[in-house]
């Protein structure tokens, strides 16, 4: 049983991103493939919302705060098991991680659920495409924190997008096979190259993909099986849980 104190509303972003088959080939020319900066991206080049819009249009924020809401988990991801769980590492393959493990994450970008494909910035400030589509440059907000109170910065987002392609879960590194890699420039800047002829929503599952600390995963393993609360930076925070039975989600 997963039990969080508001609407489990975020939940499953990855997941999502990660159930899209990837059609399509991306052609120079499109209507993203421009070095303009951008609030947000989309396969189809399209976005309902402008650069400076307050919320999602399904969001209400007057809508009443706090409480308990306790479900039984009605989707998972990666390595989450509906029935049971002995790990809070849900990115890799070994274990059976816990439901509900990404909304402790940030990520890049995230998803408006009321579009077919957008993601508009979060982490990420803004973007810009090269005019190739092959090179996307995310400038990243300075005010992300971890839920310790340090700095989220681009060398984290390169070091995790890193992990993932290389230990990461099967399924994220199947759909990474056309992202060659991340690098950080400075702190608010991170540059992620892809393949040509990449499939058209690779750039999107990249921007979606939870930000890791670099410096937590300094004195432990990423691949490793775990029931250590991971740092994270999302909107909610592992609180008591016992493997197996139940683990609740704090914001």
């Amino acid at each position: 049983m997963t039990k969080t104190s508001r609407r489990n509303v975020l939940k499953g972003a990855a997941g999502l991103a990660a159930g899209v088959a990837f059609a399509g080939v991306f052609k120079p020319g499109a209507a993203l493939s421009n070095d303009a900066e951008r609030h947000g991206i989309s396969a189809f080049g399209d976005l309902k919302y402008p650069a400076d819009f307050p919320h999602f249009d399904y969001v209400d924020p007057k809508a009443p705060k706090g409480g308990l809401f306790s479900q039984i988990g009605p989707s998972r991801q990666y390595n989450q098991s509906f029935l049971t769980f002995n790990s809070l590492n849900s990115y890799i393959l070994k274990g059976d991680a816990a439901q509900g493990m990404e909304l402790t994450f940030a990520t890049l970008m995230t998803r408006a659920t009321d579009e077919p494909d957008a993601l508009y910035g979060l982490v990420a400030k803004s973007v810009r495409i090269s005019p190739d589509g092959l090179t996307y440059t995310f400038t990243l907000r300075p005010e992300a924190r971890f839920h310790d109170g340090s700095k989220l910065t681009a060398h984290d987002a390169a070091f995790s997008l890193t992990a993932l392609k290389e230990k990461g879960h099967p399924i994220i590194t199947q759909f990474l096979r056309d992202f060659l890699g991340a690098e950080a420039t400075e702190d608010a800047t991170l540059v992620a190259r892809f393949k040509e002829k990449r499939g058209r929503d690779v750039p999107l599952f990249v921007a979606s993909l939870p930000i890791f600390s670099k410096a937590y995963y300094t004195k432990r393993p990423f691949e490793e099986s775990t029931l250590d609360i991971p740092l994270g930076s999302g909107p909610y925070q592992v609180g008591r849980f016992e493997a197996g039975r139940y683990i609740e989600f704090w914001r």
